[in-house]
């Protein structure tokens, strides 16, 4: 599913998300969604959230 939408991600869900420090290389790091950061309904980068691990990016992929 694609992660640019608010409405696809659920709390709980499985997700890939490329950290800030790993935007260049495209690095992705797997986890749960912890919290959404992001309030708009879409976003061109992927939408912001916080992983279970406290890590925080930019979903790429919803799995």
């Amino acid at each position: 599913m694609n992660g640019k939408i608010r409405n696809n991600i659920k709390i709980g869900s499985v997700v890939h998300i490329v950290l800030k420090e790993d935007q260049r290389s495209g690095n992705l790091t797997q986890g749960i969604v912890k919290n959404i950061l992001t309030n708009s309904p879409t976003h061109p980068h992927g939408i912001k959230v916080r992983l279970a691990s406290g890590a925080v990016g930019r979903v790429q992929e919803i799995l």
